[in-house]
């Protein structure tokens, strides 16, 4: 447990306090107190626990939410305080085909912030080393506080959204590229889900931020809604593109399945030709296959080399009748080309700017 205070008039945030010492600090309704509560052991566990349900006296049921690691985004007001759910990346293991997020669970008061995390995060890590360097964070209360730590988690989900763009446009190329492959198919279908999470989360995540940033909850002064209404703004746009995302994976399925079923016609219509050249040929080699004794063609002297002649004339213009009809020897009249994503966006984003 980290307990960071900010004394009015200060020029430092102090920190090293104990369990003991937060009742007097929280009486302060001067001070800006952000406890940050750690539960990597059963041990940091307990010890939340006790801090939320002893200190703080927070409502059972979301000190019971807040210990738990599997609940989606959401926001709960009540008289003194607000508690809230969001999540974060993890940016060792999420990539593109595998989304995972960590589990963030918070109150935020009149004076105080309370965060609790099994699980470490960048931004808590990022926000600590700003307000040991300067008060300025602190200064502007509890809930500028709040809005800080929501703002560096909501920053490090656009690396990931690149690393979504750049393969969901690798996985356009080698679809167009690559064979009927069950791997790639695979691929597409890991992406597909990543992504799905990736809506889910930002979607729900989206509604807790738009709350805080249109001054439903009391403990949010209005100087503070602009910086939340920019968090809800730069999640929106996550959201915005996770949408679009998933649209071009499924559209990816189509083009793989459409792509998969022209290979199938391709191989259809060459065994087609084959048989059709075959048909002919076979009539006249059971014709003069058979054991009749009178079959005046059989005594000829060149019946033979007329016969298999024959046969490759008839080849030949076989060929050349279905080439005409464009059934064979035909390439490529087209290239097909994709416009990149993240064109696409930035086009999208230059004509915002200009507006």
């Amino acid at each position: 447990m980290e307990i960071f205070v900010y004394r009015e008039g200060s020029e430092n945030v102090e920190e090293g306090f104990t369990r003991e010492e937060l009742p007097g600090l929280l009486a302060d309704k001067s001070n800006v107190v952000w406890v940050d509560l750690q539960g990597e052991t059963d041990e940091q566990v307990e010890k939340a626990k006790d801090v939320l349900l002893n200190v703080f006296n927070f409502h059972p049921l979301t000190v019971e939410d807040c210990l738990e690691t599997r609940n989606q985004p959401k926001v709960e007001p009540f008289d003194e305080y607000l508690y809230f759910i969001v999540h974060g990346i993890k940016p060792g293991e999420t990539n593109p085909s595998n989304f995972v997020t960590k589990e963030l669970d918070g109150y935020l008061g009149g004076n105080f912030v309370v965060t609790f995390h099994i699980q470490r995060f960048r931004s808590i890590k990022s926000v600590k080393q700003q307000i040991r360097a300067s008060p300025y964070l602190c200064k502007r209360g509890a809930a500028y506080l709040l809005h800080k730590i929501l703002d560096e988690l909501v920053d490090l989900y656009m690396p990931m959204i690149d690393d979504f763009d750049q393969t969901i446009n690798e996985l356009e190329d080698r679809v167009f590229a690559s064979k009927t492959n069950a791997a790639l198919l695979a691929e597409v279908m890991d992406v597909r889900r990543s992504v799905a999470r990736l809506k889910r989360i930002s979607s729900r995540q989206l509604e807790v931020i738009y709350r805080m940033a249109h001054g439903e909850f009391p403990q949010i002064p209005a100087t503070v809604l602009p910086f939340f209404r920019d968090v809800h703004d730069h999640l929106q746009r996550i959201s915005d593109l996770a949408e679009s995302y998933r649209e071009l994976v499924a559209g990816l399925f189509d083009i793989h399945f459409a792509l998969s079923g022209n290979r199938t016609n391709d191989v259809m219509k060459t065994l087609a030709v084959v048989s059709a050249i075959i048909l002919p040929l076979s009539l006249i080699a059971g014709i003069y296959g058979m054991n009749f004794e009178n079959m005046p063609e059989l005594k000829t002297r060149w019946g033979y080399f007329m016969t298999l002649g024959g046969m490759v004339t008839l080849t030949a213009v076989l060929l050349f009748y279905f080439w005409r009809r464009g059934w064979i020897f035909q390439g490529d009249e087209a290239e097909i080309k994709l416009p990149k994503l993240s064109d696409d966006f930035a086009d999208k984003d230059e004509a915002e700017h200009q507006r």
